[in-house]
């Protein structure tokens, strides 16, 4: 297996190489995650769109299994693993690049500023490749005679709704995993660097795989936490939206209730989306590891070595 040193190299020699393993990473993290959770998905989007009949986790579960069988909570499955796979590849493979691109261009700006652009614009994409497969998903998983899955869900919709109904969630969809996004690598990036300066003491390239696995994955738990809170609010209004439960952002904001909005299916949000934040980021990281490559998170080192510099200059 090749050590961290020659992932170094392959980064700087085969660029288009290593982007693409973190496409495929991110493809296989974000698909095999989101699928491995679609039961819960199933509760956490019947609770947004029916909250009356739907208003805990226990008798949400109960009512599902009673009324529609085991096979409910699987519902939507495919959307969960192809759209969130499309998404992956293009969010982890598009931050990568970003993340090169806005370092050589904005060479005196903020670490944190570089995050922020290189999250968002990875993201813009990596919706607009979700937002159709959500937009079956949804209605799969909330709607029992709508459809069975993407086979006959994605011509039903379009030939009824057009390319408006495949892509009328896009906005909330934004207003959703932009924030989410942008706070995850962000939380994700600072929590590597704070971990291996602070916790560890150690040079990432020091450390064991083993133990730049495991930073990975407590800052991926710190990521997914937080993000969840942020995209609470928009999440709510892109299942009413794509139930067709409001015809606009205004009207879905007034029917949910501002308050509902940031609490409306939040404790079970933060029970899927930490640790299939935390998940991914291990799967993924992983896959790099696997392929030569060093793991995720940019670590702060001239700090640290202008300390070292000036504890060990002789003294004049």
């Amino acid at each position: 297996m090749k050590g961290v040193g020659d992932g170094k190299r392959i980064c700087e020699e085969f660029s288009n190489g290593y982007y693409g393993v973190c496409a495929v990473g991110g493809m296989l993290s974000a698909g095999t995650t989101h699928l491995a959770i679609t039961p819960l998905d199933v509760l956490k989007v019947n609770m947004q769109v029916h909250p009356i009949k739907y208003q805990s986790i226990s008798t949400s579960f109960t009512t599902l299994l009673r009324e529609q069988g085991p096979s409910a909570f699987w519902r939507g499955w495919a959307g969960k693993f192809f759209g969130y796979g499309m998404q992956g590849a293009c969010r982890f493979g598009l931050y990568e690049y970003f993340n090169k691109v806005y370092s050589n261009v904005l060479v005196d700006q903020n670490k944190g500023f570089i995050f922020l652009l290189s999250s968002m614009s990875a993201e813009v994409i990596a919706n607009v490749a979700l937002c159709p497969f959500e937009a079956i998903k949804v209605r799969v998983q909330a709607q029992p005679h709508y459809a069975k899955g993407l086979a006959d869900g994605f011509p039903k919709l379009y030939m009824s709704e057009g390319l408006h109904g495949l892509f009328r969630g896009l906005i909330p969809l934004w207003g959703r995993n932009l924030p989410f996004s942008v706070v995850m690598f962000s939380t994700f990036e600072h929590s590597v660097d704070f971990l291996y300066r602070k916790v560890m003491q150690m040079k990432k390239e020091d450390c064991t795989k083993a133990q730049q696995l495991g930073v990975t994955c407590l800052a991926g738990y710190a990521a997914g936490s937080v993000g969840s809170i942020v995209s609470n609010p928009a999440d709510n209004i892109v299942a009413s939206v794509n139930n067709k439960k409001a015809n606009s952002l205004k009207q879905a904001v007034k029917r949910i209730g501002f308050v509902n909005l940031f609490t409306r299916s939040l404790p079970i949000r933060i029970m899927l989306v930490g640790p299939v934040v935390t998940l991914q980021w291990f799967f993924y990281d992983t896959i790099k590891v696997l392929n030569g490559l060093p793991t995720s998170g940019h670590v702060r080192t001239e700090e640290r070595n202008t300390a070292k510099t000036h504890l060990n200059a002789p003294a004049e």
